[in-house]
This record gives structure tokens, C-alpha cells and sequence, in this order.
């Protein structure tokens, strides 16, 4: 890029979600409106794309937690972003290092190495705690290009469509394509994902049209659904869970079949990356767990009022994320 242009692009997030609308919505936002404002064109020939290179900043939500935040700035690398970053509150920051803390106490307890090093992270963080200070933009900073996105504005799901994760559309737009594999896992889950395609499972019948994988991302998250009797529902939908970590988004650990259609909550969907000739389209959680039940893209009326009936009136319960230092067996 030029020497004179500024290095990073600017999206400003404003307004209330709508019920039923997610985090991964507001992901796939971004490139949604980089396209309506000319900044970003899907082909690979001549292609724009205002972020390449560039640091992506993210303002306007900093009530999530830092565990949200991850769904945001993972996304970047998919920007071809260098770099990702959103502004949090001072307490959403302070609330995930005293977890992290915890954590790594618990770690030198179970005799993980290096012990020291991780002391010295723990000494680290809690003189930061005593005061606690987040670098921010300076007010006359300048952007390459500032995309303002008005949560409001967004009424339904936004899925990046086979195979490209600049691609995106409207459920209305792509609705009724029959899926034959369903992926819920990868860095862009929490366990509150996990949660609540339980909730939208709970009775339904196993669908043999349909591969359910399910993969959480961390061990901790994996014991936590597991004392929660959250496996149990997995198992009752006939979904294979797969060892914590990457498995289908890597395709390294795990692949669908051939030329099958994917709806995934993994991070990207080139060619050939989950299977061989594999149409993979990306999106929340929420909604894979309504595709795995129909074997399709539901129109979205049929997905909110899921989302509405199963996973609304539970929403304090379903996104609570592990703070360790208020869980048994990791408090001091």
C-alpha cells in the first residue's frame, strides 16, 4: 500500500441486535457492507478489498466479553487483514485475566511446565490489575476507510456461501439448499454455542440425512457440557464429537465426504480444505443446529422462530462463559 495511506480500517458497530441475530451475523456483516460501500468485490480478478494488509479495528460493543470478542477478531486473517483488533471495556478485560489467573494456577498445581514462566505471567497480570490501563485509538485518528454497520439494520442471518469467506449473502437468498454435514466447533465457538444448539436439539429426532459433527473448542469447555449433561443431548441427536481442537476446519483430523454440501461455524471455506469438492457455507452456531434438524437452509422465518421459541427464554443461562475464578476447584 502507499506509504502515505493509513493502515487501518475502521468498523463501527451501532444499534441493538435483533433477537435471533448473532455474533457470527455481525462477522459476516463486515465484509457484507465492505461490498455495498464498493471497498470490497467478491472475484478474484481486479479484486478490492480495502482491509488486505491492513489492521481491521472494531469498536461500538464493549460490553462482550472477551471470550465474544474471539468470534470478531478471528475473523480477521479471513479479511486478509495483518492484524485484528476490538475495543472491550476495562471490566470485560479485568473479568478475563482474573479468570486467566486462576487458570494458570490451577496449571502450576497440576504441575504443568514451565512453572516459572507461568509465574511470571501471573505476577504480570495482576500488577496490571492494580491499574488497569487499555490502549485506544487517538480521537483525530485517521482510517484508510470507516464502515459504520447498524446492527438494527440486520434482520436476518449472514452466511459466507460456498467457497469463499468474502462472500456473503442473506439466509432469504440461499434458503431451502439441502445440507448433508453440519459442523459446530472450531477457535470462532464458546461454549455458549455449544449450549444453545443443545437447546434447540432437546427432543428432536436424529435426522439420517444429516452428519452432525460437534467439536468444542478446549478440553475445559468439553468437561463443563459434560457436567452440565449437555453430551448427552449431542448423543441423542447422533452427532460425532471429535477430539477438542480443530478437526473439520483444518481437514487434517477429520473430512466429509466428497462434493457434499456443509454448513460449518468453522473460520474459512476454501476448496478442497474440509473435503474434496465439499460446498461449505459458514454461520452461527444457532443456525447449523436448525440446518442439522432440517437437512436445508431454513428460511428465516423458520430459523428465528426456533432461535425464539428454544434459545430466548434461556439466554442468561445458555451464553455464561468459564470464569475460573469463580468455579470450584480453581479458587484460591
Amino acid at each position: 500500500m502507499p506509504l502515505d495511506m493509513p493502515e487501518s480500517v475502521l468498523v463501527r458497530f451501532k444499534g441493538k441486535r435483533n433477537p435471533g441475530i448473532t455474533l457470527r451475523d455481525a462477522v459476516n456483516a463486515i465484509p457484507y457492507w465492505a461490498i455495498k460501500q464498493g471497498l470490497l468485490t467478491v472475484p478474484k480478478k481486479n479484486k478490492v478489498n480495502i482491509f488486505n494488509g491492513r489492521i481491521l479495528e472494531m469498536e461500538g460493543l464493549p460490553d462482550l466479553s472477551v471470550e465474544q470478542a474471539f468470534e470478531l477478531t478471528d475473523a480477521a486473517a479471513e479479511r486478509s487483514a495483518a492484524a485484528g483488533c476490538i475495543r472491550l471495556s476495562e471490566e470485560s478485560v479485568c473479568a478475563y485475566l482474573r479468570s486467566n489467573v486462576a487458570l494458570m494456577e490451577q496449571m502450576i498445581k497440576d504441575g504443568y511446565e514451565d512453572a516459572q514462566t507461568l509465574r511470571n505471567r501471573i505476577d504480570a497480570v495482576n500488577a496490571w490489575l492494580k491499574e488497569p490501563n487499555l490502549l485506544k485509538a487517538d480521537a483525530n485518528a485517521e482510517y484508510a476507510a470507516v464502515i459504520e454497520i447498524d446492527l438494527a439494520q440486520i434482520t436476518e442471518p449472514i452466511l459466507a456461501c460456498p467457497n469463499d469467506p468474502d462472500d456473503v449473502k442473506l439466509l432469504s437468498e440461499v434458503q431451502g439448499t439441502p445440507i448433508q454435514d453440519v459442523f459446530i466447533g472450531s477457535c470462532m465457538t464458546n461454549i455458549g454455542h455449544f449450549r444453545a444448539a443443545a437447546e434447540i436439539w432437546r427432543g428432536e429426532k436424529f435426522n439420517p440425512a444429516v452428519r452432525t459433527w460437534v467439536c468444542p473448542p478446549t478440553r475445559m469447555d468439553q468437561d463443563k457440557l459434560k457436567e452440565e449433561a449437555v453430551f448427552s443431548v449431542f448423543s441423542a441427536k447422533g452427532a460425532r464429537i471429535e477430539i477438542p481442537g480443530c478437526s473439520l476446519c483444518m481437514g487434517n483430523q477429520a473430512r466429509v465426504p466428497a462434493k457434499v454440501n456443509v454448513f460449518s461455524t468453522s473460520t474459512r471455506n476454501f476448496d478442497d480444505r474440509m473435503g474434496d469438492g465439499a460446498q461449505v457455507y459458514l454461520g452461527s452456531a444457532e443456525l447449523a443446529a436448525v440446518v442439522a434438524n432440517l437437512g436445508k437452509l431454513p428460511a428465516p422465518a423458520e430459523y428465528l422462530a426456533l432461535y425464539q421459541e428454544r434459545v430466548a427464554p434461556k439466554e442468561g443461562q445458555i451464553y455464561q462463559y468459564l470464569q475460573f475464578d469463580e468455579m470450584e476447584g480453581y479458587k484460591a
